[in-house]
């Protein structure tokens, strides 16, 4: 299987809203189905997932409403402000020509297969983006959404009555195209190599309109995502599943789709690295649920529900199963500093942890990954 880009679900923030209030609930609801997961549960968390679940997303929404353009209503929407750290780190710079430079230097923490690039041709400054699933079905609102990202961060720095030279599109050109132009306040461009928001030159030296901006470090980025995107097969099923149980429910099936492949191949992959899918829901759950009966106050019954199990009962049986105790006796317990966490050998938070890392720590479980039920394309209880 070939490598599976993957996008910080920060992106989404207001999208789901802006279905559900534009499309119709009917669109959102097709739409999660098809992307693999309920992402207005995801949109302010710090996951990653797959571009081909953002893309069936948008696709599905927008077949779902009849609205062919719904990159463009979008535009006015998308804002980088909303990314998290790496949002924060790139509008926290002097000037724009920082603010790009940031931009192009984190990427590595906000997506895997993306390109961003900057060039400066006489008086003009490009400045392109290219999405890792360019031409796929339902690329076009992406590259319209894209573009206003970008335009986004000039703005941040720029006068507010500010028009760009032009936008370059890699999509074909439609019929028509006035709404476009309109949309982006300048000439559009078709057919391009990669969308590109164009600028004059001096632009680059232009300030924060804001004052106030919070110090975000490159470092602050790298904590907050560790270890950048996921690249690897395993890596990548790890997060879908993390992102599956914020959302209450697992399966093998929805992670395929998420990861737009069929369960049959999904399975024959993780075969080959002798990790079991049910064995993987069962650590990464635990850990979750270590995190909330540790640092919550969730009743059982809250995080047993949280976890997506049918009952309080068969929440507490996998627990005692994996750790030898209890939920209840696990969070009264009066543990030495750290040896909680021993079971899950997992940091608390939002943050993931990935590669050998997450190998290690589902060996401290005694429902390890490997050679497990062999894994299931229904719901995991």
């Amino acid at each position: 299987m070939t490598e599976i880009p993957v996008i910080s679900s920060r992106i989404l923030h207001g999208v789901p809203y802006f279905v559900r209030q534009e499309l119709g609930e009917r669109a959102l609801r097709q739409a999660n189905r098809a992307a693999g997961f309920d992402l207005e549960l995801l949109e302010d968390q710090n996951c990653f997932i797959p571009h081909a679940a953002v893309v069936s997303f948008l696709n599905v929404a927008a077949r779902a409403a009849g609205e062919p353009n719904i990159g463009i209503l979008m535009v006015p929407a998308m804002n980088a402000a909303n990314y998290g750290s790496y949002g924060r780190y790139l509008l926290g710079a002097e000037t724009l020509g920082l603010a790009i430079e940031r931009a192009i230097t984190a990427l590595p923490y906000h997506s895997t297969g993306d390109g961003m690039s900057v060039a400066i041709v006489g008086n003009e400054v490009r400045y392109s983006y290219a999405f890792a699933l360019a031409g796929c079905e339902g690329y076009d609102a992406i590259a319209v959404a894209a573009a206003g990202v970008l335009l986004s961060v000039m703005r941040a720095y720029l006068p507010a009555d500010w028009k760009p030279l032009r936008v370059e599109l890699d999509i074909a050109k439609p019929r028509q195209t006035a709404a476009f132009e309109t949309v982006f306040q300048c000439p559009v461009i078709f057919g391009a190599r990669a969308v590109t928001v164009v600028i004059e030159r001096h632009h680059l030296a232009a300030t924060a309109r804001r004052d106030a901006r919070s110090i975000v470090t490159i470092e602050d980025v790298m904590r907050a995502r560790r270890g950048g995107a996921p690249r690897d097969l395993l890596d990548v099923v790890i997060e879908q599943i993390r992102t599956q149980v914020r959302t209450g429910r697992v399966s093998l099936d929805s992670t395929a789709r998420a990861m737009d492949t069929s369960v049959r191949t999904l399975q024959r992959e993780l075969n080959r690295t002798s990790a079991d899918f049910r064995g993987m829901v069962n650590a990464i759950r635990t850990q979750r649920a270590i995190e909330l009966l540790r640092h919550t106050e969730g009743t059982i019954t809250a995080v047993s529900a949280e976890m997506g199990y049918s009952s309080p009962a068969n929440f507490a049986r996998a627990f005692r199963k994996v750790t030898g105790y209890g939920p209840r006796e696990f969070r009264t317990r009066d543990w030495p500093h750290g040896a909680a966490e021993q079971f899950s050998s997992l940091p608390p938070g939002e943050n993931a942890v990935r590669g050998p890392e997450v190998r290690d720590a589902f060996s401290a479980f005694s429902v390890i990954a490997k050679s497990g039920s062999g894994g299931s394309s229904g719901s995991v209880a």
